[in-house]
């Protein structure tokens, strides 16, 4: 991210009204490998392919905030192979973290992992420290600490069903298990703020709170994402959920969040209301249906759309609802970005 885009993004954030609308995208291994024409096990396994897949997307579209940029990952295989589990990996197709827990009592034998120096996550540090001095003389910076939230992980440690049924069945196992995880977050953010001086934003990744009705997002979710999003003193804290459901908008402010990526089920105008316009909204063009499978007249109708349903501009970013799905075309998203003007 460009000085002057965190700039703008800052700006958006204060509630100052920034003209023309910004347009800002998630973007990570979904869409980049078959956007830049590799295969998604060569992005994973070279960092120069890696780097340049990055680098050809924000020269390619330099009026775009990508978010968080240059990001360094391994799909949702990061944070749950800390915890050992096994990742299975294709040339086409995501990488797959599967469960280590099968019965709910073994939540109980999870130990937290050390981020120095277990799973994947010294290799997303070490990307980044092989490549900062060319991502910043691009003109760019290292921003974010990123991870995948509680109930993201626990899901893949031990299988959403299993999981979303125990939050029921067996709530002291796990929140034992969430304060596990969360106490791992914690320490994994910390590690990236220390070794990146220029990081100044936080974004958390949780889907499986869209799943929960109000009383189990109060205690199983608030309290994690509240201590995750209040350890680190950063300007900008960024949640990702894109899940359908409304559970967890009236405690964004409460939870510390001041940006929100959302699922495109929900219209800016709903967001604002539930928030009560205390947080920046990322949104909120429908992904796969219009970014991906529409064309560019359709793109361009739908951010008008999307713009049309607010009176206050204040505190938005065009977006999609939820991250860049694979296969969105660079027509598209130059039609996104003329409609945003």
């Amino acid at each position: 991210m460009t000085q002057e885009q965190w700039e703008r993004l800052l700006a958006v954030i204060a509630g100052e009204l920034v003209e023309p609308l910004p347009v800002g995208f998630i973007i990570d291994s979904p869409w980049l490998p078959g956007w830049a024409g590799i295969s998604t096990l060569d992005y994973f396994s070279s960092e120069r392919l890696w780097f340049e897949a990055n680098l050809k997307a924000v020269q390619r579209f330099p009026e775009v905030i990508f978010l968080p940029g240059f990001w360094s990952e391994y799909g949702m295989c990061t944070e749950p192979s800390a915890f050992g589990s096994k990742c299975s990996w294709q040339e086409r197709e995501l990488p797959f973290a599967e469960k280590i827990i099968t019965d709910i009592e073994q939540s109980g034998d999870l130990a937290k992992p050390d981020p120095r120096t277990d799973g994947l996550g010294p290799f997303v540090l070490q990307r980044l420290k092989h490549y900062q001095s060319e991502i910043e003389q691009a003109g760019h910076a290292i921003k974010f600490a990123v991870a995948r939230g509680p109930l993201n992980v626990a899901s893949f440690l031990m299988g959403s069903t299993e999981f979303l049924m125990a939050i029921r069945t067996n709530p002291d196992e796990i929140h034992g298990l969430l304060g596990v995880v969360t106490d791992y977050i914690v320490d994994w953010l910390a590690l990236q703020v220390e070794t990146f001086s220029s990081i100044d934003g936080v974004l958390i990744l949780d889907d499986i709170v869209g799943f929960l009705g109000e009383e189990d997002f109060k205690e199983t979710t608030l309290p994690y994402l509240g201590r995750i999003f209040g350890s680190l003193d950063v300007s900008v804290r960024f949640f990702h959920n894109d899940a359908g459901g409304l559970v967890c908008a009236p405690y964004l402010d409460q939870m510390g969040v001041n940006l929100f990526n959302f699922s495109y089920q929900h219209m800016l105008s709903e967001m604002k209301a539930l928030t009560n316009n205390a947080v920046a909204l990322l949104g909120n063009i429908p992904p796969r249906e219009i970014m991906a499978a529409g064309t560019p007249e359709e793109v361009s109708k739908s951010v008008r759309k999307a713009i049309g349903q607010v009176e206050d501009r204040s505190r938005i970013i065009l977006s999609c609802g939820g991250g860049m799905p694979d296969g969105v075309s660079s027509e598209n998203i130059e039609a996104f970005v003329s409609a945003a003007k």
